[in-house]
């Protein structure tokens, strides 16, 4: 939701940091894979308590995850470049509820079902897209990408915002994990009335 509103602001900052990191050798893939080492063990370090620096990891994560975009605008983009950053987004975005989940038991339920949104909303960006592409479509509201990116609720925006909620305020946990579980299927019924729509012979 908030995405695309954001990129005018994001995107410039970004691709100057980007087109100098090119410069300096840094490829797209090294950010993609050092951005989720760094993911993955944030949400370690919020299975261990360590809520701050997990924190700082998730936003350390985003940081890369934005520069792997900007060097690859700096270069030439791949469609591998694009699928390693998808898989590890999503890996990423699964890692932290299950870090929580870890972290106390009692997270364990709102952290699966928090999960399992996610695999829905994901899916259902992933059809779309698939489908989108078959068809030809195009758009880039969302920034130049190697792949249609559909709008919706819930995005990146709105799910570090979740995440950073979580690490600050962590005996709420549960509140926002269902929450934003609901948020997600409210963005897998948008996106699929948009579908039927856009999608229709």
């Amino acid at each position: 939701m908030l995405d695309a509103k954001l990129r005018p602001l994001i995107d410039p900052p970004l691709n100057r940091m980007g087109a100098a990191m090119a410069r300096l050798g840094v490829s797209a893939n090294m950010l993609t894979f050092g951005g989720l080492a760094l993911g993955l063990a944030g949400a370690a370090a919020i299975a261990f308590g360590e809520l701050w620096l997990g924190l700082a990891l998730i936003i350390a994560n985003r940081l890369a995850d934005g520069l792997d975009g900007a060097v690859a605008r700096a270069t030439q983009p791949s469609d591998l470049g694009g699928y390693f950053d998808i898989v590890a987004d999503f890996a990423f975005y699964v890692s932290i509820p299950l870090g929580f989940g870890l972290l106390d038991p009692a997270n364990a339920l709102p952290a699966l079902v928090l999960v399992a949104a996610f695999v829905l909303t994901g899916t259902s960006f992933l059809a779309f897209a698939v489908i989108a592409s078959k068809r030809g479509e195009q758009t880039d509201a969302h920034g130049k990408k190697s792949f249609f990116y559909s709008t919706g609720l819930a995005e990146g925006a709105e799910t570090i915002a979740v995440f950073i909620a979580m690490c600050v305020f962590p005996a709420w946990f549960a509140f926002i994990a269902y929450a934003y579980a609901g948020l997600c299927v409210l963005t897998v019924i948008q996106r699929s009335a948009l579908a039927a729509i856009q999608f229709k012979d």
